[in-house]
C-alpha cells in the first residue's frame, strides 16, 4: 500500500472489553453509518457474512451513495486474535471516491489502568478518479481513524 495513516488513544477499560465492543463491526464503522459531510450526506449499509467478521476469512460488505455515486466494497477479515489485534482489507471489485483497496485495523494493549488502543489503514489512491484521492486522500483516512479512536473513547467514557 502506498499510504499509512495511524493514531492511538488511551482508554480506561481492559484490551477484553475494547475488543468486545469494537469487534461488533456496526460499532467500529458507527461513522460510515451516520449521515456525514464527508459521506456526502449520505450513509452505508452494511451486510455481514455467516461468520459476522469475527474469524479470519469472514467477509463485510457495505454499499450506499455518496453525491449520488455508488458505492461498493468487500472486506476481508485477514488478522483476528482476540483480545489485541484484528485486521481486513478489501477484496475483488471494489467502487469507491476518495481511496483505492486498503487494509484496516486495531491493537490493543495493557497500559497503566486501562489500554491503548491504536488504529491503522493502509491504503492507495483509487485507479479511476485519482485526483479525488490525490486531494483527499488522506484527510479521509485520518477522518476514519479518527472517528474509530473517539467512538471508541467515547463509549468507555460513559
Amino acid at each position: 500500500m502506498q499510504h499509512h495513516f495511524q493514531n492511538n488513544t488511551f482508554i480506561l477499560a481492559s484490551p477484553e472489553k475494547i475488543f468486545n465492543y469494537i469487534d461488533d463491526h456496526a460499532n467500529l464503522s458507527a461513522h460510515m453509518q451516520k449521515s456525514s459531510w464527508l459521506m456526502g450526506g449520505s450513509k452505508m449499509n452494511i451486510e455481514l457474512d455467516k461468520g459476522e467478521g469475527k474469524k479470519i476469512g469472514s467477509h463485510i460488505k457495505m454499499n450506499g451513495k455518496v453525491f449520488g455515486i455508488s458505492l461498493f466494497l468487500d472486506e476481508e477479515i485477514v488478522q483476528y486474535e482476540p483480545p489485541y489485534k484484528k485486521s481486513w482489507k478489501t477484496v475483488g471489485d471494489i467502487q469507491l471516491l476518495i481511496i483505492g483497496h486498503y487494509t484496516l485495523g486495531f491493537s490493543i494493549g495493557s497500559e497503566r489502568n486501562g489500554s491503548k488502543l491504536k488504529v491503522f489503514i493502509d491504503y492507495e489512491l483509487p485507479t479511476k478518479n485519482y485526483w479525488l484521492g490525490y486531494l483527499f486522500g488522506s484527510m479521509y483516512a485520518k477522518w476514519c481513524v479518527n472517528r474509530m479512536l473517539k467512538d471508541t473513547a467515547q463509549h468507555f467514557a460513559i
